[in-house]
């Protein structure tokens, strides 16, 4: 006798969690991540800042990695971050306080640049403990540019001269560059179509001391472990 199936129960179709699978990543076989001691939070396209940018824009919402962050610091599970970073830049001021709550944290951080890391990506990069690029990303330097109208021009400029010197102050205060040598990447001419600044690439962000090391995730993870053995001894002899 075969049993009623009951209407109301939904039956779970493996088809139809393939075809989702499908649909969502372009995948049949998914990896599932264990659970992990390291967070891994990732910087994409554009940093939205105050202003909302168009739903084809590829954007990184700074109000949702705020209280991403909070949590990394009040999860005891989490004893590390992975910060990922391929972006264009975006709003200086919401770059800003990224860079500020990646800093304040208490655990260990490492910053990977992968494809690019340009603009406000810059003090975002160096904001973490220890920093990594892969040799084929780059880093554009360039000085605080305003779009749209802009009414009563002398403030205007002093309010961008203020919130430039913020962002310079920032960088070398967090990573090993000079700030002449900072500056003369910022202002120089020539380089950028158009425009002033300075495109780095690798090496060459290594050699001026705006980022630590070149390598990828392989070298991050081992760093990051690193450093949270390091917290962990450090935690131990201030218990002892």
């Amino acid at each position: 006798m075969n049993k009623e199936e009951n209407p109301g129960e939904k039956q779970n179709n493996p088809s139809d969690t393939l075809v989702e699978k499908i649909q969502a990543l372009g995948q049949t076989n998914v990896p599932q991540a264990g659970d992990s001691n390291i967070h891994v939070l990732t910087i994409i396209g554009q940093v939205e800042g105050h202003m909302q940018l168009p739903p084809q824009n590829k954007t990184t919402k700074y109000e949702h990695l705020l209280p991403q962050l909070v949590a990394i610091e009040q999860n005891p599970k989490i004893e590390g971050l992975i910060v990922l970073l391929n972006t264009v830049g975006g709003d200086v001021e919401a770059g800003l306080a990224l860079s500020e709550m990646i800093a304040s944290l208490s655990k260990p951080t490492v910053s990977v640049v992968l494809g690019g890391g340009h603009s406000i990506g810059v003090p975002i990069a160096v904001a973490t403990n220890y920093s990594f690029i892969v040799p084929t990303a780059t880093m554009t330097i360039h000085p605080v540019r305003l779009t749209g109208l802009v009414i009563g021009v002398p403030q205007t400029f002093e309010y961008l001269d203020k919130m430039q010197d913020r962002v310079i102050q920032f960088v070398i205060n967090h990573s090993k560059i000079e700030e002449e040598t900072f500056k003369e990447l910022m202002f120089a001419k020539g380089n950028l179509t158009r425009d002033i600044g300075t495109n780095v690439i690798g090496k060459e962000a290594v050699s001026h001391g705006l980022i630590d090391e070149v390598g990828g995730i392989k070298e991050a993870l081992a760093k990051i472990n690193e450093l949270i053995k390091e917290n962990k001894q450090d935690e131990k002899g201030l218990l002892q």
